[in-house]
């Protein structure tokens, strides 16, 4: 019988097979996979802009070493935001940290929470803290908590399981879970990012729990590392999330030690005169990102193209869709305590406020705005940018050790805070 269906197996296996792989088609594919490496752009100075790899290796080639030193100092002292001003010269005064009434509801909205949640009981009845922590990201394998790394969100939910109540205390020894609190944050900080008031919530059923036991905690979980600047209950509406109207963030990128090599607008447009050499700028000009960064202010934009790990059904819509309420780039200069670094040393911030960011956007923002100001292109490259069809079209995402979570906001947006300002 086997023997009776042998040619018809025969027969399937070979419309199964593959049609084999000619040399000429191994050639186009290599060819095609070759022009598709980098995004093909058509503007005037597209022979000057640095390839992907060009692009990586330029950002990395910086002594980030020092910014993290920098950021570490300013969690130590636990000055929050306001640890910032010195670099632009500000008094501390005007940016300390915001705590009065905890303004993240309107007065009607106020009113209507204050109706709708009376006399309730169950999760009504359970206390709500706002938790306020600055925390340096060299220090941990970023926020969210994941198995077998030290992370920020791990750390503060361990230290919060002494709050936790009876109940739920039981359910997760039930469950052979350590009992810990859930924290939920205003948003997830990546792996090497500095957060100097970063937003979390932590809720419980005990009555007996006070916002001075919470801060105690969170203060013996990683001296130096992690600090918890303010603690206050707030109603149970709140939302670190949710309730925020914008996030602020600073990148501080350093700049090359010669600085000849900080090219200026003139330096970039004679080089663009001589494009049919293809010789690439080594540095860029601060003002022309600030140039660059300025078109993005006041406008709601899809910045899909500035985003990675996205998902596909996030990609498209009103998901990738920001509000860029603040968008500058200055030239400061970063002071230690440390007496090696005595002088030193010259850096570009960039600061950006915006009702939401997408991952990796502000980094992948910061490269490409630094790459295309290298290359001489107009101030409008980034609004270029937003229609492009593919992601390559962008500079890889900038080290993670240069950026910064200022602080979130619960009140409406004001300038009078930014640091980078006419």
């Amino acid at each position: 019988m086997l023997a009776k269906f042998r040619p018809l197996m025969a027969t399937a296996a070979k419309a199964r097979a593959p049609p084999a792989v000619t040399a000429s088609t191994a050639a186009a594919a290599a060819v095609e996979r070759e022009e598709h490496v980098h995004y093909k752009h058509t503007d005037a100075c597209h022979q000057l802009r640095w390839t992907a790899k060009e692009s990586y290796e330029y950002m990395y080639a910086r002594p980030w070493s020092r910014v993290v030193d920098f950021y570490a100092e300013l969690v130590r002292a636990g000055a929050g935001a306001a640890g910032l001003a010195k670099l632009f010269g500000k008094d501390e005064k005007d940016y300390t940290l915001f705590t009065a009434g905890e303004n993240y509801l309107t007065p009607s909205e106020k009113t209507t929470v204050t109706t709708s949640s009376k006399d309730r009981g169950g999760r009504w009845e359970r206390v709500t803290f706002k938790v306020v922590i600055s925390y340096h990201g060299g220090s941990f394998d970023g926020w969210q908590k994941q198995p077998g790394l030290n992370t920020v969100q791990g750390l503060v939910e361990k230290h919060l399981g002494q709050f936790v109540d009876e109940r739920k205390a039981k359910q997760l020894e039930a469950r052979s879970l350590p009992i810990e609190g859930c924290a939920v944050v205003a948003g997830r900080t990546d792996k090497g990012v500095t957060a100097l008031q970063q937003v979390c919530s932590f809720y419980t059923w005990r009555k007996d729990v006070k916002s001075g036991d919470i801060k105690d905690a969170i203060n013996e979980a990683a001296p130096d590392k992690l600090k918890p600047l303010h603690v206050s209950e707030v109603p149970r509406e709140f939302h670190p999330n949710f309730s925020a109207k914008w996030r602020r963030y600073m990148y501080i990128f350093p700049l090359d030690e010669d600085a000849n090599l900080i090219l200026g607008e003139a330096h970039s447009s004679k080089i663009l005169e001589n494009s049919e050499h293809n010789i690439k700028p080594q540095s860029f000009d601060v003002a022309k990102v600030d140039k660059i960064l300025k078109t993005l202010a006041g406008k709601t934009l899809s910045y899909k193209m500035f985003a990675r790990d996205t998902q596909a059904s996030r990609s498209v819509g009103p998901p990738t869709e920001c509000f860029m309420f603040h968008s500058r780039a200055a030239v400061a200069k970063l002071h230690y305590a440390n007496e090696d670094y005595k002088e030193g040393m010259m850096v570009m911030c960039v600061e950006l406020v915006a009702n939401r960011f997408l991952r990796k956007m502000v980094r992948v923002l910061v490269a490409t705005a630094i790459r295309e100001a290298a290359a001489g292109a107009g101030d409008d490259a980034l609004l270029n940018l937003m229609e492009a069809t593919d992601r390559r079209a962008t500079a890889p995402p900038a080290p993670p050790e240069g950026l910064c979570l200022i602080d979130v906001g619960y009140e409406d947006f004001t300038k009078q805070r930014c640091f980078i300002v006419d």
